[in-house]
């Protein structure tokens, strides 16, 4: 059989998915578990396991190459054409998400969260137009937690060299329909599963026209108080042979921003006096998955960037942040350019556009799987501690800290982290009970960064909370 012809490739994907799997799953190195106790880092979790051995590279292929069948799905382009345009790609996600919800008993919500946006704010609208996100919830069983909400996004639209261009071809096979199929990925293999907390898998609209569909949700998600405490966009996670010739299958790049988009002048003026320029909430996120990558896929590395997104560009996180919710952005580690915003075609012998050929369907799956063992550890765990407080009260060579009671019924209790201050991720933990309050004792707060973290009976551990000064 030839070797280049897709039915050989479709032959040998579901071994090279199972290699790659079982590659990424060797043991840690021993330094690694020393400095994973000493830390009080995740543990693995035999559930979470069998739902990344779940993950089909397979479908993430079927699911691309259905999206990249609509020839376009620039927001401007048709929305009542049943063969092509951004309408039919709404109608099929729909349908996906409800045969999704169908196949795990009725567990799905699903809807469509539509708005006319109209011109004015968005130079790449310049008339009123239909913006849909099509949205799936999971909702939590554990009463006091369901309201605590973890999103994981990706966006539908596409455009070529011109965002405004509503007729050419624009497949979109990694920009960004292989973030929409880590989405529904994501959503059929943990619709079969019970969380504490509520899982939203979306798919949003009019993202190459401004981040016009996140920024709707998430500003309706402001208004009505939703307690978002997490928000993951897979934004062009599906190409790893970079425009630099380097090929790399076995890592992906979280961006995490330092200071809060939202930082009010009083927390700004803290923060220059005390620090924590490395300690916001999409910091401690990002650090958050790069545990639970390390315990479940220790061979894959997750890249932490220290930065809201690349120069010259954003994605769907940004909205959230601007409402003040902690959120990231994965993507992969080389891009090439001339496979994103291009029209198709061919020059001088190279071949540009967003073409499906592009993709490597095993690594899609696999950034589907580091996203499955953050998100399933997050609605697992107990909500992250509030209102944490280091007290400046007295002179001395202790740490106060204090925090505010969960309600939670599986907490068993609280532990205290901490690292030196040049350290990037933390390197120490102390369990300290069931408790609101706890010192350090002989540990300044003057020569470390301290954070509290909740823990369930099962183990499973929150993200960090960074403390407020309060004297």
């Amino acid at each position: 059989m030839n070797r280049s012809t897709p039915t050989f490739r479709r032959l040998l994907a579901p071994l090279l998915s199972l290699v790659l799997l079982a590659s990424t799953a060797a043991p840690a190195a021993p330094a690694q578990r020393r400095r994973a106790r000493a830390a009080g880092r995740a543990a693995p979790r035999a559930e979470i396991a069998r739902m990344l051995r779940e993950i089909d590279a397979r479908r993430v292929e079927r699911n691309i190459r259905r999206l990249v069948s609509f020839s376009t799905r620039n927001t401007l382009s048709a929305q009542d054409d049943p063969a092509r345009g951004i309408g039919a790609a709404r109608d099929w996600l729909q349908s996906e998400f409800a045969a999704i919800s169908r196949a795990s008993g009725g567990r799905l919500t699903v809807e469509l969260q539509s708005f006319v946006q109209e011109p004015g704010r968005y130079p790449r609208i310049a008339a009123p137009t239909r913006v849909t996100n099509v949205v799936a919830r999971l909702h939590g069983t554990q009463p006091q937690s369901r309201e605590r909400v973890y999103v994981v996004s990706g966006h539908y639209d596409s455009m070529c060299s011109s965002p405004t261009d509503a007729v050419c071809d624009a497949p979109g096979a990694n920009d960004d329909a292989s973030g929409v199929a880590v989405v529904l990925e994501l959503a059929r293999v943990m619709s079969t599963r019970q969380f504490d907390a509520t899982l939203v898998f979306m798919a949003v609209a009019g993202e190459e026209q401004g981040l016009v569909g996140a920024t709707h949700f998430a500003a309706q998600a402001r208004a009505e108080k939703a307690n978002v405490e997490a928000m993951f966009t897979n934004d062009i996670v599906g190409n790893t042979l970079g425009g630099n010739g380097v090929r790399d299958r076995r890592s992906v790049r979280v961006f995490a921003e330092g200071v809060p988009s939202n930082e009010t002048p009083e927390e700004a003026a803290t923060r220059r006096s005390v620090g924590g320029e490395n300690d916001s909430p999409a910091r401690q996120l990002a650090r958050f998955v790069k545990e639970s990558a390390e315990a479940h896929l220790p061979g894959f590395r997750v890249r932490l960037i220290y930065r809201r997104d690349r120069y010259l560009r954003g994605g769907d996180h940004i909205p959230f942040l601007e409402q003040g919710y902690p959120a990231v952005r994965f993507s992969e580690p080389n891009e090439d350019y001339n496979h994103q915003h291009q029209n198709v075609r061919t020059e001088n012998g190279v071949r540009y556009g967003d073409l499906p050929e592009f993709v490597d369907f095993d690594y899609v799956a696999q950034v589907a799987r580091v996203n499955c063992a953050a998100l399933a550890a997050l609605a697992l765990a107990p909500a992250r501690p509030r209102d944490v407080r280091i007290l400046t009260r007295r002179l001395t060579n202790d740490t106060d800290l204090q925090w505010a009671a969960s309600n939670e019924p599986d907490l068993a209790g609280y532990e205290i982290v901490w690292r030196e201050t040049t350290e990037p991720e933390w390197t120490h933990s102390l369990p300290v009970g069931r408790v609101t309050s706890h010192t350090v004792k002989g540990m300044s707060k003057d020569n470390y960064f301290f954070g509290v973290r909740a823990v369930d009976r099962e183990g499973h551990r929150s993200p960090v909370s960074y403390p407020r000064p309060l004297r």
